[in-house]
């Protein structure tokens, strides 16, 4: 396995199937970071004026980066499979920078998260990044699939696609689980 692409974000996090905040990885480079992509349903706006919630948001972001590329990369460094990771490890959040909101999500509406990672060390994962409405209907697997690690850096996006959050230092640590106490 080279990334992400094509592997069930159920099969990476061990969030339950209600609090998962992810429907696929679009683009995966394991040493810079990754582009995944959300639509909030009906429970995820519930209560809440048919908006999907900043705090999601957050949420969604931190799974799709620092907990889905941290635990693609310590797969590899432990040469096990993420079954392994779900067993022994829980992903903590431990902080977030800055959060500036620009706009705001709807149910059905489609976002990406583009984290770009900025520390990784000790299973503890830094990214700062952002989130984008997705335009109606575009195909992300075909749009994602000449993406380059310049244009990802940059941010490069078609103009039809909407700054919905801007992120800075989201931190999370993979921890074990016999040190966490309940």
């Amino acid at each position: 396995m080279n990334n992400l692409l094509g592997v069930p974000p159920a099969d990476v996090l061990i969030h339950g199937p209600k609090k998962i905040l992810l429907n696929a990885y679009h683009w995966h480079l394991p040493d810079t970071g990754i582009v995944a992509s959300y639509a909030p349903v009906a429970r995820d706006v519930e209560d809440h004026f048919g908006v999907f919630r900043g705090v999601d948001q957050i949420e969604a972001f931190a799974q799709a980066t620092i907990v889905s590329c941290s635990a693609f990369l310590e797969c590899i460094k432990q040469k096990c499979d993420f079954e392994f990771l779900k067993t022994n490890f829980i992903p903590l959040f431990l902080s977030v920078g800055q959060v500036n909101f620009r706009s705001y999500l709807e149910e059905g509406d489609v976002f990406i998260s583009m984290g770009q990672i900025t520390f990784y060390k000790f299973r503890q994962m830094t990214c700062d990044g952002r989130i984008y409405k997705v335009p109606g209907g575009l195909d992300l697997n075909a749009y994602f699939s000449g993406y380059t690690k310049e244009q990802f850096l940059r941010y490069e996006l078609s103009e039809d696609f909407t700054l919905i959050a801007e992120l800075s230092e989201v931190t999370g640590k993979g921890m074990k689980r016999d040190k966490v106490t309940k």
